[in-house]
């Protein structure tokens, strides 16, 4: 039976690369995934024991690759790594800023690799055991059909109709529970999407507000700056002023160069101290917009929330109908078995019946 409550797949380690897919014409060269460094991240789900590397650029997953047993990281250079993923039929790259963060995702990778191999080991002894009781049950079946078969031929329509329809709705609700199963693992594809595009905005979010801070204190102090360069101005063009004013000639002439040089080359730095300012506030602007962006994948991530438990509620109901079903056709089974009874006593006294009838005729 399915859980009433799915555990969320969640997040167990992180790292900054750039993303890189195998040419699918060439097998050789790399083809870029990503413009700049992405997060890429493990994320395991407990319920299904299933281990994923997800990385989202923009609004579409750039890697969604399940970790197998038979996966291998390869160091192909100091900063760059690779792995294949038969599934998707790609060759997935990685390229790091640090020899540190290849060797940390790649004993990440080798420990996750691990983990899946045993969740595919217990699988396979949980597959082995039920292998086991699907080729009992039929056997058991024959057996029942061959004890229905052996006494003479004799029609009890009722139980054996209540029995066919017992099954076939057995069978329909089998059909919808797969259905059901199938649209709740597109919502958790869809969920793991949204919640690693959420986990990226986060990333994101943090840096933006760690750069806008310090983007503040540099304003406060280029302000102060800008004002201490503005009086400085003001008193070298009054200087000049007192100057020109005076008339003088050779030394005075050599301290007004010096003075207009020094003006020069103050508007210039306040120029310069203009242009970074506007680019910090485009910056403001890009962190509202990232704000904006987060609040959404929230909202997604809250509806897609929303539909599971939808799907959860109509996966409890179909268990209790199934059960309900089960219980029917076990009642069915018990009326059925009961008629066999009651028939092999009327075949057993007509047999009795039709010896005694035989002696009488040869008397």
């Amino acid at each position: 039976m399915f859980p009433h409550h799915r555990e969320r797949e969640q997040p167990i380690f992180s790292a900054r690369a750039h993303v890189f897919q195998i040419d699918p014409t060439t097998k050789r060269n790399w083809i870029p995934a990503s413009k700049h460094a992405v997060t890429v991240s493990f994320f395991y789900d407990a319920n299904r024991n299933v281990y994923r590397i997800i990385s989202v650029g923009g609004t579409k997953a750039i890697i969604n690759c399940t970790v197998t047993p038979s996966m291998t990281f390869t160091k192909t250079s100091q900063k760059f790594g690779q792995w294949a993923d038969s599934r998707a039929n790609t060759v997935y790259g990685l390229g790091f800023a640090t020899e540190q963060q290849l060797h940390q995702f790649s004993d990440k990778f080798k420990e996750v690799k691990d983990a899946a191999r045993l969740a595919r080991e217990k699988s396979q002894d949980k597959e082995l055991a039920n292998t086991a009781l699907t080729i009992a049950a039929p056997q058991f079946s024959q057996d029942l059909s061959d004890e229905l078969q052996s006494p003479p031929v004799m029609c009890v329509n009722g139980p054996e109709d209540k029995l066919f329809r017992s099954q076939s709705a057995d069978i329909t609700l089998s059909s919808e529970k797969e259905r059901i199963k199938k649209m709740l693992s597109e919502g958790s594809i869809c969920e793991m999407n949204l919640e690693a595009e959420l986990f990226t905005l986060q990333d994101s979010n943090s840096k933006l507000v760690a750069a806008l801070h310090e983007a503040n204190a540099n304003v406060e102090q280029w302000k102060k700056q800008l004002a201490a360069y503005q009086e400085e101005t003001e008193r070298l063009r009054d200087q000049v002023a007192e100057l020109e004013a005076h008339g003088g000639q050779g030394p005075s002439d050599m301290l007004k160069d010096e003075l207009t040089q020094s003006l020069e080359e103050l508007e210039a730095l306040l120029k310069a101290k203009d242009e970074e300012i506007h680019i910090l506030q485009s910056k403001k602007a890009e962190y509202h917009e990232m704000e904006h962006e987060r609040d959404e994948a929230i909202h997604r991530l809250r509806e897609t929330e929303m539909r599971n438990s939808d799907l959860e509620r109509r996966i409890q109901n179909s268990e209790q109908n199934l059960n309900n079903s089960l219980e029917e056709r076990d009642r069915m089974d018990s009326e059925i078995q009961r008629a066999i009874e009651i028939l092999d006593i009327k075949i057993f006294d007509l047999n009795d019946l039709r010896q005694s009838l035989v002696k009488l005729i040869d008397k």
